[in-house]
């Protein structure tokens, strides 16, 4: 086991990587897992459909808008169709700087740092607390050019949203004109989900707040959103094939997404 990694409690990364499937996880996440199926097995869906919406918002950034650089920050832990496989395979030439300064996170790293011969990808241990040292080491990137901010499933570990906002103001500040921010977030839209967010929150993990749409709504002031605006993760550009799958748009969920375009 990789030194610095706590295996007593519960941990976010972990937890979401059993819900979508993955193997990296320890008893005491899936025992939290399985207790918060029970109430509300909704959460679930709301991993896996969150999952579905990164790769069409990938998908649109760099087919359709020619973004060709992307910061993933709060990576998590690696699963199928990460943000780099999904960017390139549309632009084999994309640039992805994964960050995350999780110890688990850390001893995964090296999954994220396969890449297209064309492309690159990095993996930087920094903090979503101080957004000036994120921007500075991204040296991967080139900040005068426009850069994809993914900020998924995170900003809910912010308890205070005056402070979640002003992160991310401060990071979009570093990125020039065309750049483009994703987020994607738990909400407090179900009685379902405020009971799943307390009783994660009682484990013993780092707590994750769930927050209102508005609130969500308003991590994008100052940007142009991108059609369809801030909606439920389901509903953003659905594809042909969603229909087949938990991704399926009238399948109802409590997170919320958007994207936005910086003038």
């Amino acid at each position: 086991m990789p030194v610095g990694i706590d295996t007593s409690k519960p941990h976010s990364a972990r937890f979401w990587n059993y819900f979508v499937g993955g193997k990296d996880n320890y008893e005491v996440d899936r025992e939290i897992g399985d207790h918060i199926k029970e109430i509300f097995p909704g959460l679930v869906d709301v991993a896996v459909t969150s999952r579905h919406f990164l790769g069409r918002a990938v998908r649109h950034l760099a087919g359709e808008q020619g973004i060709r650089q992307f910061l993933d920050i709060g990576t998590g832990l690696p699963t199928a169709d990460n943000t780099h496989e999904v960017a390139q395979r549309v632009a084999p030439d994309a640039r992805i700087v994964y960050v995350d300064n999780d110890p688990i996170v850390l001893a995964h790293a090296n999954a994220l740092l396969t890449s297209t011969p064309e492309g690159k990808t990095a993996y930087l241990d920094a903090d979503l607390y101080d957004p000036d040292a994120v921007l500075e080491a991204a040296g991967t990137l080139d900040l005068s050019r426009p850069v994809a901010l993914m900020i998924l499933n995170t900003l809910g570990h912010v308890a205070d949203y005056e402070q979640a906002r002003d992160l991310v103001r401060r990071l979009m500040a570093g990125l020039p004109s065309g750049s483009h921010l994703v987020i994607s977030d738990s909400t407090a839209t179900s009685e379902g989900m405020i009971a799943a967010s307390a009783a994660y929150n009682a484990s013993g993990a780092v707590p994750y707040h769930v927050r209102g749409i508005e609130e969500i709504a308003g991590f994008f002031d100052g940007l142009e959103l991108v059609d369809p605006g801030v909606v439920q993760v389901t509903r953003w550009r659905p594809e042909p094939s969603d229909s087949a799958n938990p991704a399926d748009p009238a399948v109802s969920v409590d997170a919320y997404c958007g994207v936005g375009r910086k003038p």
